[in-house]
């Protein structure tokens, strides 16, 4: 048979066969397709909006957008080759400047929770704003998901993309420090989306970026995700106290409802957990933070679809939605509609010494990588 008669995934195995591991073959002589299309997508603050669409050689695409650096849409196949949407979103850009979950959004100056919206640098301490109970929560008011950022397009070798960059003012919401942050997207060719986080400041600060997409394999909008089968590898989640934040201290999840080290059905044992309404829980990723490693795989077994998360982050926080109510606001969905699985450090690290830490300083840079697979079982 002649090369050209084979199949991409067959020519993957022939290569595997003739190259030995740790080698590195050459790059494949057919010409990639990808590209990158670009629409308006209103105005907020009177700034204009874009949608910049990622496609790769087969079709298959991600969409984003320059407010709040969000992630729109991703469609990928099922195991029929069918395209679906996978990220909850919104058609217009309305329902995200009137305010949402969170849908798909570059979450800063700090995601998740601050205990008493306040913390303490160098003897000195900072009080925040306010957003969540007494505490602060994804950054406060008006958070980097709310902002217009600048964007320039990527073509890099082997995947296309978007580069968001922010600037957060001294005193954003109580943080101190002047901000430089930047959000990148890629895609490629082989339906992977790779999310890079930095960030730099004039001043010693906390900083704590994730995305904070709403998944659902089988097409949003399908109805529940909570057949979707779920391993998570860490043998270790954060205890927390009454309104969620951590108490400094671990919990092995041997015994207990968060154990997905073998794989479950994420609407197993929602019954077990009637505090939270289901999983909001942070895990301790196993291996050395820094480093890009396993944190978590997902499967639907109806579509076929699974995604698969790698991350250099310390921690990645299960959500199963709990708090959706099916309206306008979350665009029909409802309770374990779709599941987060958000990567970052651990919530209220600047009050935890022994957690790590969040606190960035003038000349230091922050990199968080985040890679997002997805493939069919």
């Amino acid at each position: 048979m002649m090369l050209c008669d084979l199949t991409l995934p067959s020519i993957c195995f022939v290569a595997l066969c003739l190259f030995p591991p740790f080698s590195r073959p050459p790059k494949p002589s057919f010409p990639s397709t990808m590209k990158i299309e670009t629409t308006p997508f209103g105005i907020a603050d009177d700034q204009p909006i874009t949608r910049y669409t990622l496609i790769n050689s087969s079709g298959h695409r991600v969409s984003v957008m320059n407010f709040g650096a969000i992630l729109l849409d991703v469609q990928v196949p099922d195991r029929d080759g069918a395209l679906a949407n996978v990220n909850a979103c919104f058609g217009s850009l309305d329902r995200y400047v009137a305010g949402h979950p969170y849908f798909g959004s570059s979450v800063g100056r700090f995601c998740n929770r601050i205990g008493n919206a306040k913390f303490t640098i160098d003897g000195t301490e900072y009080a925040l704003v306010v957003n969540h109970g007494k505490h602060q929560l994804h950054g406060g008011v008006k958070n980097f998901s709310y902002q217009v950022w600048t964007a320039e397009t990527l073509e890099q070798d082997g995947s296309v993309g978007v580069r968001f960059r922010l600037t957060s003012p001294d005193g954003d919401n109580g943080f101190p420090g002047n901000v430089e942050a930047t959000a990148e997207y890629s895609w490629n060719d082989a339906d992977e989306l790779k999310i890079v986080y930095t960030a730099t400041t004039d001043k010693p600060t906390h900083v704590n970026l994730t995305n904070h997409s709403y998944w659902n394999l089988g097409g949003v909008g399908t109805g529940t995700a909570t057949d979707h089968v779920a391993t998570i590898p860490a043998d270790q989640f954060l205890d927390v106290d009454e309104d969620l934040i951590p108490t400094g201290k671990t919990n092995d999840v041997q015994g207990t409802p968060l154990d997905f080290r073998t794989p479950t059905p994420l609407g197993e044992r929602l019954d077990r957990l009637p505090a939270t309404k289901g999983y909001d829980h942070c895990y301790v990723v196993p291996g050395e933070p820094g480093r890009l490693r396993k944190a978590a795989l997902v499967a639907d077994p109806d579509s076929g679809r699974t995604l698969e998360i790698e991350t250099t982050q310390p921690g990645i926080q299960l959500y199963t939605a709990n708090h959706l109510g099916g309206g306008p606001e979350n665009a029909g969905l409802g309770s374990h509609d779709a599941f987060c699985l958000e990567t970052q450090h651990y919530p209220d690290a600047p009050n935890k010494p022994n957690f790590p830490s969040t606190l960035l300083r003038p000349g230091d840079k922050l990199v968080e990588t985040t890679v997002h697979r997805f493939g069919v079982n």
